[in-house]
């Protein structure tokens, strides 16, 4: 079968993949839509440390094809929108309702793949949706209904999931609060619906792209900044600065940035990923009016209740899912769709199988 995957040094499309079958509590998934996210490009250049040889893919859906013994809320012909959270669902986090934090979600790559021949591969983010078939443990595939068009249902797992759930989960973003966004790609776009889904009254997106204003105003933005810099610029349209600041792009000048916009008793979301050793710094005399700096890992997100949430706010006209998808792509033209995300041509490319 056809797949991408990264050797350590190149990546390339292969057809020579092959599978093993779904074990116990394991669900065997027809890949039939996966968006490409930075987080793939970060494993490719080497931002996110991975062990490589790797199926890349992190985000998609797809049509169940076989489940393993145990597995009872999917089966074949199911569609389903897959989490990279392979939680155990039995460890001290899991049972306080936090699957994100789950030790045993990361940090154990597993190796279902192989090439003809025999050479084992590694699977990205428990997921690796860059492949006509995947295997994924059975709390990561979420049954969603039929009608969702795929292309449009494989971004929820990701994107949706980290930007919509930042606002509304860890951020907790109330009714009338003020949010800026710096950075409007995928996330940031999220993070901006998920406000609007919240209530807040002011939502300044900031991008130094002038022509994803558009977009970043169809997703729920009620003003567009070119610079977070422009201390005098933001305070124009929160003079006492933002209730939430999110950081989307993964620059540690921009975190500092959004720190530095806060409002007393604001908060600030980290969700872009530097580099692993990156240092960010701030004025710790800022934070004594119970100001925070938030971590966020994955929209905090309680993945077989959110995605399902998702999907049926999109069914209602409340969640923008095909406005994302800017392009679809064959899985041959991943190299395009890779250019066109690293220039920031594509809110979300979609490669299809």
């Amino acid at each position: 079968m056809r797949g991408v995957v990264f050797d350590g040094k190149a990546v390339q499309v292969v057809d020579d993949l092959e599978i093993r079958d779904p074990g116990p509590g394991e669900v065997m998934v027809a890949i039939g839509a996966a968006g490409l996210c930075h987080s793939d490009l970060s494993v490719i250049d080497g931002t996110i440390p991975f062990p490589s040889p790797v199926v890349l893919g992190h985000e998609g859906a797809g049509v169940v094809e076989a489940v393993g013994a145990g597995v009872t809320h999917v089966g074949p012909g199911d569609h389903v929108s897959l989490s990279t959270i392979a939680n155990c669902g039995a460890c001290a986090q899991c049972g306080r309702g936090r699957p994100t934090m789950c030790r045993k979600a990361i940090g154990m790559p597993g190796q279902p793949f192989s090439r003809r021949g025999g050479e084992p591969l590694y699977q990205f983010a428990s997921n690796s949706t860059f492949a006509e078939r995947t295997i994924v443990k059975a709390v990561q595939a979420v049954k969603i209904p039929n009608d969702i068009p795929l292309t449009s249902a494989a971004l929820i797992g990701c994107g949706v999931v980290t930007g919509v759930g930042a606002a509304l989960n860890r951020a907790k973003v109330g009714l009338g609060d003020t949010v800026v966004v710096i950075g409007t790609g995928g996330i940031g776009l999220n993070v901006i619906q998920g406000a609007r889904i919240a209530g807040a009254s002011a939502i300044v997106a900031v991008d130094s792209n002038p022509a994803k204003e558009a977009v970043a105003r169809q997703f729920g933005a009620t003003h567009f900044l070119p610079s977070a810099a422009d201390a005098d610029a933001v305070r124009a349209i929160l003079p006492t600065g933002a209730d939430h600041a999110f950081e989307c792009v993964g620059k540690t000048a921009l975190i500092r940035q959004a720190i530095d916009l806060l409002d007393r008793h604001g908060q600030a979301v980290l969700l872009g990923v530097p580099a692993a050793t990156a240092e960010a710094s701030f004025l710790v005399s800022s934070m004594y009016l119970d100001k925070s700096i938030l971590g966020c890992r994955y929209g905090s997100s309680r993945p077989q209740r959110d995605i399902a949430l998702y999907a049926e706010l999109y069914r209602e006209g409340r969640l923008l899912l095909d406005e994302l998808v800017t392009e679809t792509y064959p899985v041959e033209d991943f190299a395009k769709a890779a250019d066109d995300a690293h220039h920031g041509r594509v809110a979300r490319g979609v490669l299809t199988f």
